[in-house]
């Protein structure tokens, strides 16, 4: 269902060949700041209610805007550097997990983590790790393994290899971390993060995790570019070297180092580098990755996680697309699988049934549901009411049917 048009996105005369008096929403997403806000701009004098833009330059986005999406007039601008460097945020303060993402409020979590031969929840099968409901809350959405993506039945067994994703209150998440051997170690200093490349990824990193108390340590092989990020940041130490240089790594004490995260702007020295920062004793690695043909290689190496600026950009642009009865959303790192929050509108298909007697679309399972201020870990007997907020997994193919489904229209 898409029509493609070669020509130039910030010329009236394509944009009216590709239809722009019937549009509803623009999305300029182009690799030039100016072609995407020009764009908009022309889109907004044809009438079209809602503009998107993706721009890179801190003149339009962030603290420092000098003309703001109000000023230009456009409904969003979305920088993929920005999204991307708050999800590996998320992901080094959440222990173990390689994907995360937060739902009503940070209230719910959704979490991705990989089993070891080692992990306890290694050649379980769902049915029997169903036992465990009443110690721990939570409900497993789905396996990924190898290249599919699997909903999980009582039958499914999950293997060591597997990555499953979990959605919890976050109340319960100490009980899950402790069920999966996921735990902290105690230590008398601060955890330590070792971030390869001082551009603008590394250094929004490198600003979040020194304000909440990591020791941060920059990597940088420009020594002009270490000179400006050194004068940005407070209490880090910048280190002028390559990523590749160990020896330097290791004396400023990058065994001991419990992260690792590589925000380079090439995906061949970000992928090495993590590597053997994982070799010479780095707890986990983070992997700033834009090929998609990348994205999936580098987990099977040995990558904890693998993020992309295109993905965190694309979830930001679908969250705001998809309003109405869809609250928030995420896309999958390495797969077309998205989560959803979702209102449960009154008189649709969703509410006053049990879970187990709806004919749930095939590719989708229920994570949570939320009430006020009360939530419930579904079971089959669960039951969705009017205004209740649930957290949704989806294949590709069911994502459509799953927004029908809550919606009373």
């Amino acid at each position: 269902n898409v029509l493609g048009i070669e020509g130039n996105g910030a010329s009236a005369e394509t944009l009216e060949q590709a239809g722009i008096k019937q549009t509803d929403i623009f999305i300029a997403v182009t690799n030039q700041d100016e072609v995407n806000i020009l764009s908009c701009l022309l889109a907004r004098e044809y009438g079209v209610k809602t503009l998107i833009a993706r721009v890179k330059s801190i003149e339009y986005s962030g603290r420092r805007a000098v003309l703001s999406k109000e000023k230009l007039g456009i409904d969003l601008l979305i920088n993929p550097e920005d999204a991307v460097a708050e999800e590996m945020v998320k992901l080094v303060r959440r222990t173990g997990t390689f994907d995360v993402a937060e739902f009503v409020e940070g209230k719910i979590q959704f979490l991705g983590y990989r089993i070891t031969p080692e992990s306890p929840l290694c050649d379980l099968t769902l049915r029997e790790l169903g036992e465990l409901k009443g110690i721990y809350r939570f409900v497993v959405t789905a396996i990924q393994r190898d290249s599919s993506t699997i909903i999980p039945r009582g039958d499914d067994t999950i293997q060591a290899g597997d990555r499953i994703f979990v959605v919890a209150h976050q109340n319960d998440l100490p009980a899950i971390q402790y069920l999966l051997e996921q735990k902290e170690e105690k230590r008398s200093r601060r955890p330590r993060a070792f971030i390869l490349g001082g551009g603008h990824i590394g250094l929004h990193v490198a600003m979040d995790l020194e304000a909440l108390g990591y020791d941060v340590r920059v990597i940088d092989r420009d020594q002009k570019r270490c000179e400006q990020i050194s004068a940005r940041l407070k209490r880090a130490l910048v280190i002028h070297a390559e990523g590749t240089d160990i020896q330097v790594l290791l004396d400023e004490g990058i065994a001991t180092a419990d992260f690792f995260i590589a925000a380079t702007e090439n995906d061949e020295s970000n992928i090495l580098c993590s590597l053997l920062a994982r070799h010479h004793g780095v707890r986990r690695t983070l992997t700033l990755v834009n090929q998609p043909e990348l994205l999936n290689l580098a987990p099977s190496l040995g990558i904890d996680a693998c993020l992309s600026p295109r993905i965190a950009a694309a979830g930001a642009i679908l969250k705001y697309v998809r309003r109405g009865q869809v609250i928030s959303i995420a896309t999958i790192e390495g797969s077309n699988a998205e989560v959803l929050e979702l209102a449960a509108e009154p008189g649709c298909q969703a509410v006053g049934v049990e879970l187990a007697q709806i004919h749930f679309p095939e590719g989708a399972i229920v994570g949570a549901i939320v009430r006020d201020d009360s939530y419930e870990i579904p079971t089959g007997a669960s039951v969705i009411q009017p205004g209740d907020r649930v957290v949704v997994f989806s294949l590709p193919g069911a994502v459509a049917k799953v927004e029908a489904f809550f919606s009373a229209s």
